[in-house]
């Protein structure tokens, strides 16, 4: 993995809302490193990572999902 330019994740910290990271280990869409860089540089962020690719998630445990989503937009 290549080293990244300083400063190219600054924009995320300007990112004012609450926000909840979501993705699945070994997604092959959106590598899961993304979300962890994402979660790390966005103020307020919460990073949820379910143990399968987040496209067969959506589709196999989507109460566990709702679930997550309820708790983090009640907090």
């Amino acid at each position: 993995m290549g080293r990244s330019a300083r400063g190219v994740y600054d924009y995320l910290k300007t990112i004012k809302q609450p926000t909840l990271v979501v993705n699945g280990s070994n997604d092959v869409i959106m590598p899961t490193i993304n979300s962890f860089i994402m979660e790390q540089n966005i103020p307020n962020a919460q990073l949820i990572i379910y143990p399968i690719p987040i496209t067969a998630r959506s589709t196999s445990t989507p109460e566990l999902f709702v679930e997550h989503a309820t708790l983090f937009l009640n907090a």
